[in-house]
């Protein structure tokens, strides 16, 4: 159980963390989103006690990072958004390192550094310096050494960053199977990347909490709610979708021509009327596809209003 009170950060004049409150039971995904400058950052940094609160507690299982950060850390892996240190050593050097510091020894140093060399499939890259690799292979290294020694509280600050497709998608099933025997916090700007990981969210702006829901909750708060999104190679008649029951509006994607979203007025189900004009009309749908709602559109919207 991870439990915050009351967690202030200021520096000079400017609140980073603004009395933030809030609990993770144990082996829970939490979601951190919001935009640039909300403060996930800084309060994943309070929470692996790199930097130290201003005031508020922070306890994680039953241990203050304040009074006894070494035990704390003990139980910690961190991931930050910012590059590693040691860009000389060089992938396998800078784990074993981290596994000594760690204190590990032996053939169990060797066991938890090969399995976390496995989990983010570094072995083409071991023996070379960290400061060479591509972005997507560092944040993969920097990944590898906060798990290494299976911590309790595992921390993300934007793990996907500099990823592909592919390799996203398989660090996202990685952070899956990590939450089955450990509480997991990502922070992300990138929330749709996750709405499928994490069951609950916490949603910052300026430092301050905007929302503490889960994930599906906030979904359903969402303009797109239930809204269907087709694609196909030929214009649509954007009239007829128009007109359907409960259609409470068409957007065209201005970035993929023939792909337009079609939008669901709230409490209406539209999936059936729509599939039926498609099935009436003959058009050839490339994909077509029930939106679940977006959390980034959700996020948006809470954080414009808190800035006004």
């Amino acid at each position: 159980m991870i439990e915050i009170t009351n967690l202030t950060k200021k520096t000079g004049q400017t609140i980073a963390i603004d009395n933030l409150t809030f609990s993770v039971p144990s082996r829970e995904c939490l979601g951190l989103f919001g935009h640039e400058g909300a403060g996930k950052s800084t309060l994943l940094k309070l929470l692996s006690g790199a930097i130290k609160a201003t005031s508020g507690t922070i306890k994680i299982h039953d241990t203050n990072i304040s009074t006894h950060p070494i035990r704390a850390k003990k139980i910690i892996g961190y991931q930050p958004e910012a590059a590693l240190g040691h860009g000389n050593m060089t992938v396998k050097n800078f784990l074993g390192f981290i596994a000594e510091v760690r204190g590990l020894r032996g053939l169990q140093k060797r066991k938890m550094v090969d399995r976390a060399i496995t989990r983010l499939e570094l072995w083409r890259v071991l023996d070379s310096p960290i400061a060479t690799l591509p972005a997507g292979h560092q944040r993969k290294v920097a990944l590898a050494q906060a798990i290494l020694h299976d911590p309790r509280l595992l921390l993300l600050d934007e793990p996907t960053a500099g990823l592909d497709p592919l390799q996203k998608q398989k660090v996202g099933t990685l952070i899956q199977s990590l939450a089955e025997d450990m509480t997991v916090i990502v922070a992300s700007r990138n929330p749709e990347e996750f709405s499928c990981i994490c069951q609950r969210a916490l949603v910052m702006a300026e430092g301050r909490l905007l929302a503490d829901a889960p994930v599906s909750e906030l979904q359903r708060s969402s303009h797109y709610y239930q809204a269907i999104t087709l694609a196909a190679d030929a214009p649509l008649d954007l009239l007829a979708l128009a007109v359907l029951p409960g259609v409470a509006g068409i957007e065209e994607d201005r970035h993929t021509a023939g792909s337009v979203t079609v939008l669901a007025m709230p409490g209406q189900i539209i999936y059936p009327h729509v599939n039926a004009l498609v099935a009436n009309r003959r058009w050839k749908i490339n994909t077509l596809s029930l939106e679940p709602g977006r959390l980034s559109d959700v996020i948006h919207h809470m954080s414009q209003e808190a800035l006004n």
